[in-house]
């Protein structure tokens, strides 16, 4: 990788990339860290963005997003502030999938390619909440050990369900291939975050003429004990992408815990975008 950036550098921008990183529940862009380093290294153009009450900035609060539209809008902002003819390759973690698949919704003209990290990857048959309701719609504490479940009162008329991962989970379900160091900050850096259901449940099914039509790549993390690879590949099967790559020993967190083979997959399939 070292050799490879020292040879990029020199290298005209041509063949370079636009990456855009999304973030997963109760995460921010400071969890992309380690690969948007390694992808700048390449020469290529990387935005990681923190979503609506997300991140580190602490005035952003759950009451900012009240909804998947609200949460969502840093980064359809960004999409659709995009030059005319750019075209990005969006990255989307986990809850992150749910973001990008309305972003090749609406502005398909603008991506590239789409690629699912152990992502939330909507079909065209179902509402866009299904597939997050397979995993999450009855979760309890038990379940998720430690994470906090509850309900906040954003509008006199509308809950909602607020998840907050726990130390615990963390470890065991979420970085547990990662550094004690990253552990120690994703500890640090969660903040509480809502799936949205409602909001996704009365949200018009995705097209084929326009989510269908960008390229997409699912990114299957072998070791992942949050969103299984059963429910990774049963995403896949309900909607198969052009390409499914297997990461080997991978937890849910690809991104911390195995940077240098998630930056290469990403380059290999942005030479191919």
């Amino acid at each position: 990788m070292e050799g490879e950036g020292k040879r990029s550098a020199g290298r005209s921008s041509e063949g370079k990339k636009h990456f855009v990183l999304v973030h997963g529940l109760n995460h921010g862009a400071w969890c992309w860290y380690k690969l948007a380093t390694l992808l700048r290294s390449e020469g290529h153009r990387v935005t990681a963005l923190d979503l609506s009450a997300c991140g580190v900035r602490p005035e952003k609060l759950i009451s900012d997003a009240q909804s998947f539209t609200d949460y969502s809008r840093p980064f359809m902002d960004a999409v659709a502030s995009l030059p005319e003819k750019e075209k990005v390759v969006l990255v989307g973690h986990s809850f992150g999938g749910i973001s990008v698949a309305f972003a090749m919704e609406k502005f398909p003209e603008k991506i590239s390619a789409a690629v699912f990290v152990a992502a939330f990857m909507p079909d065209f048959s179902t509402y866009p909440s299904y597939v997050l309701e397979q995993l999450f719609g009855g979760a309890t504490e038990e379940l998720l050990l430690d994470t906090q479940i509850s309900s906040y009162q954003v509008l006199p008329e509308k809950q909602l369900t607020v998840f907050w991962f726990g130390p615990i989970c963390m470890s065991s379900l979420i970085y547990q291939n990662c550094s004690p160091e990253d552990v120690t900050l994703g500890k640090m850096l969660v903040r509480p975050g809502s799936l949205y259901l409602e909001d996704l449940s009365k949200s018009p099914k995705l097209s084929t003429e326009r989510y269908g039509s960008v390229k997409r790549v699912y990114v299957v993390c072998r070791d992942d004990k949050i969103v299984p690879e059963k429910v990774q590949l049963q995403m896949i099967g309900n909607n198969p992408p052009a390409e499914v790559i297997l990461m080997e020993g991978s937890d849910h967190m690809p991104m911390l815990s195995k940077p240098e083979e998630l930056c290469l997959i990403l380059l290999n399939i942005a030479r191919g975008a």
